[in-house]
Parts: structure tokens; sequence; C-alpha cells
């Protein structure tokens, strides 16, 4: 049995964390609180408004225009979310997910330059959400594609 190497775990400070040689941001609050999908952050998409990245991402769950207003118009982040799970899912969902989350963050961050400058300012650091509901909404792994344009 091969020996399992102990990884140092340590604190730089409470924002970034040291692991396995990397700088991360795990928790999108505080400061970092806009690389959540729930900070204010409008985006026009196909000629409407939504208001969050979430009210998109939830809204892109389905094909149907009359579901997509539906969700578009909630007041909230939450309520978005909510109307999500009672539309119908679109059939190739499971296939495009990880595709439209990379499209509405990037329509995010592209139209909205206080969003984009503070993305910049994270550097090179790991971006990683912080919660158990799955590897793509549970980990958003940004590699710094806006960071070297």
């Amino acid at each position: 049995m091969k020996d399992q190497q102990k990884r140092p775990n340590f604190k730089l400070d409470k924002s970034c964390e040291i692991l396995y040689n990397s700088c991360m941001i795990d928790k999108f609050a505080g400061e970092y609180r806009f690389l959540s999908n729930f900070s204010p952050g409008q985006i026009e998409y196909e000629g409407e408004v939504y208001l969050t990245s979430e009210h998109l991402y939830q809204a892109l769950k389905t094909l149907n225009p009359e579901e997509q207003k539906f969700v578009r118009i909630a007041p909230t982040p939450g309520e978005a979310k909510r109307r999500g799970k009672k539309i119908t899912l679109r059939e190739d969902w499971d296939q495009v997910k990880d595709e439209i989350m990379r499209t509405v963050l990037d329509l995010k961050f592209s139209q909205n330059p206080d969003l984009m400058e503070k993305l910049l300012a994270t550097g090179d650091q790991e971006l990683i959400e912080g919660n158990n509901w799955g590897l793509l909404l549970g980990s958003l792994l940004w590699s710094g594609q806006y960071r070297t344009k």
C-alpha cells in the first residue's frame, strides 16, 4: 500500500486559501458576493432584460416563451430559482446546461463592466462556489478566460 502524503491546508487570509499550491475563493459572499448568480447584475438576452444571472439560467431551462417570461419577471433570484423548478424542463437540459451556464456568466460579466473589473481583480485565484448540490451548480471553476483579454 502506498504511503499517502498529507497535503498542507492553511489560511493565507480570510478570502484566499492555500490548498495544493493554488489560491482560491470558495465563498461567494461579502466582497465576493458579485460572483454569485443571486447578485445584482442585469443581463440582456434576446431582447429581454433579466435581473440576475440566476433569472436567465433558470429561464433557459425551458424552451417555452411563456414559461421563460414567468421566470424572468420573478421579483427576486430566489423566486426565479423556485419558478425554475415549476417549468417544463427542455429535453436536452443535461446536455446543454454547462454551456448555458458558461454563456450566462459570459453575458453577466461582459454586460456589467463593474463586475468585470471585480472579476479581473481576483487575479489568478481559483473560483469555487462552496455548496453541495452538484458540480456545475456547486463548483464554479472559472479558468480565468477574461484575465487574458
